[in-house]
């Protein structure tokens, strides 16, 4: 079983795709050195909300996550963006289609 963090934010400043942009160069690059990890997303809710979506290898690397991810949006975008809420869950699947090459 894969463990999976969700955290949403509201958007202060700027728009979502500037944030995006931000953290798919910074926040990616952090979790990606981080244990565990699998994945990570970032989705525009609309009504400057987004969601925040990481997957990891065991409920202790996404509880490891919460600190790691606080401290690099404090560090480089608490300006934007302020935390609304943070859950950790046990994914039971998460399954696609293979894309077609």
């Amino acid at each position: 079983m894969k463990h999976v963090r969700v955290a949403t934010y509201e958007i202060k400043k700027g728009s979502f795709q500037e944030l995006a942009d931000v953290a798919q160069s910074g926040m990616l690059r952090t979790f990606r050195d981080q244990p565990g990890f699998i994945r990570y997303g970032l989705a525009d809710l609309g009504d400057k909300k987004c969601l925040s979506l990481s997957l990891w290898e065991t409920r202790n690397d996404a509880d490891s996550s919460v600190p790691v991810a606080a401290n690099w949006v404090r560090d480089n975008i608490s300006d934007r963006v302020e935390l609304r809420s943070n859950q950790i869950g046990d994914l039971a699947f998460y399954e696609g289609i293979p894309a077609k090459v």
